[in-house]
């Protein structure tokens, strides 16, 4: 299973859309700790990955990635990560 930000050079067919989100609370004292971000990158691509090989993908192409800070009144920061891309199979010649 192979994720690409870039189209797919080779014949294959679109098996359709593939998404996930991942999130993470900041407590009040790590407020700004936006490094944290890294660490849902990889939850991300881990759940895009699993879905597209449960749809039988060979990989996912034109990966993308929205981050958003999400603040709730009564709550700390929650930084969000979703990722989408477009599920393909490899055709064999």
């Amino acid at each position: 299973m192979f994720l690409s930000t870039e189209a797919y050079p080779q014949a294959h067919r679109i098996l359709g859309i593939v998404n996930a989100t991942s999130h993470l609370m900041l407590p009040s004292e790590a407020i700004d700790s936006f490094e944290s971000m890294d660490q849902l990158f990889s939850d991300v691509e881990e759940k895009m990955k699993q879905r597209a090989k449960e749809k039988g993908a060979d990989g996912i192409v034109n990966v993308r990635f929205n981050t958003d800070v999400a603040n709730v009144q009564v709550a700390p920061k929650f930084l969000v990560l979703t990722g989408y891309g477009t599920m393909i199979q490899l055709l064999s010649k």
